[in-house]
């Protein structure tokens, strides 16, 4: 492997003018970075990335800390694509860190992008706190943005989607379609945005007068067969439902399937909805109906502020993004449609 003095040798010039075309720190002449440059291609130089970092103190690299559950499915998949493309957009690298099963290894993985020198971070948390993230923020000079959770001190670093408003609107939905029966299929309740979009359901019923039922309430874990087992244990409980609302449509498809397989159809005896509005939702049979998040005008949002930061422009404060119901073929008018005890107008 070269070496920067062999690549100074090469190039007739001293180590120490190699060393400042590669920072682009301090003058040197257009002739002689031609040269430089030139010997570099033909010695192979590779700059050792970690010591430009600690010299120029930049890295033109963004850090993104997310856990390795979240990895699967087309929420992942959207929001790593679009800060990918968003980062490329603006010269930058994006560096992927497993922010792994608890608190302590995701501030390990924040602490591995900070001795790296990322020129920021994006963090999608699943077990850090609140006020850890705030505490992260005040001490580190680097620009950091939380994505889908709320600060309390630092709003201008967080960018988050109403997941409770969004349950609470999809279940408004299902009553004012003429459902009361609604069974809701949680996704792992370790999960903020699970608990979240149970708070919504449960905020909707109440608040349309519907008491609540915990036989309707079954925990899933984000996966078709949990949707599925939770179908499974209310036809053997004998509970009475109309229509699903389940946590993802991963979840969703399960239950379709097990209540395809006990001779129920959808929608017609059943109604359902799901979340993320994953690519394959509206072609399935039927097409599903989905709450679809604003994953990409999140990312878009955050980088646009991470590089806002970093250029010392100003921070704006709203940071709550709306999702959208998006209503297919799985839902149905339920069994209260059109009785006078029908909600459809609240909306």
């Amino acid at each position: 492997m070269s070496t920067m003095q062999e690549v100074a040798k090469k190039a007739g010039v001293s180590k120490a003018t190699v060393s400042r075309v590669l920072s682009g720190k301090g003058y040197v002449s257009e002739a002689t970075k031609d040269q430089v440059y030139k010997a570099i291609e033909e010695a192979g130089y590779r700059p050792n990335l970690l010591a430009r970092n600690l010299a120029t103190n930049k890295s033109q690299c963004i850090g993104l800390v997310v856990t390795n559950t979240l990895y699967n499915g087309s929420y992942f998949s959207e929001l790593l694509s679009k800060a990918a493309q968003k980062l490329e957009e603006h010269g930058r690298q994006l560096i992927l860190v497993d922010g792994k099963h608890s608190a302590a290894e995701e501030q390990a993985a924040i602490q591995f992008l900070l001795d790296l020198r990322c020129d920021a971070i994006i963090i999608y948390p699943r077990f850090l706190s609140i006020d850890v993230m705030d505490g992260i923020i005040d001490h580190y000079k680097q620009p950091i943005m939380v994505v889908n959770r709320r600060l309390r001190k630092h709003q201008s670093h967080c960018i988050c989607c109403d997941h409770k408003g969004a349950s609470f609107k999809a279940t408004q939905y299902l009553i004012a379609r003429g459902h009361r029966d609604i069974a809701f299929i949680t996704g792992s309740l370790d999960s903020p945005t699970a608990l979240e979009r149970l708070s919504g359901y449960k905020e909707a019923l109440t608040q349309q007068g519907i008491a609540l039922r915990d036989d309707l309430i079954i925990n899933g874990k984000w996966t078709p067969n949990s949707g599925a087992s939770a179908i499974e244990r209310l036809l053997n409980g004998g509970i009475t439902f109309s229509a699903v609302l389940a946590s993802n449509d991963e979840m969703a498809i399960g239950a379709i399937k097990q209540l395809n397989q006990a001779g129920i159809a959808v929608p017609q005896n059943v109604s359902v909805i799901g979340f993320d509005n994953i690519p394959t939702a509206p072609y399935l049979l039927p097409a599903l109906s989905s709450v679809k998040d604003p994953v990409s005008d999140m990312m878009n949002e955050v980088i646009d502020r991470l590089i806002s930061m970093l250029d010392g422009g100003y921070l704006s404060k709203d940071n709550i993004f709306t999702s959208d119901l998006l209503v297919r073929d799985s839902v149905a008018d339920g069994p209260f449609w059109g009785n006078s005890q029908n909600h459809a107008g609240c909306f």
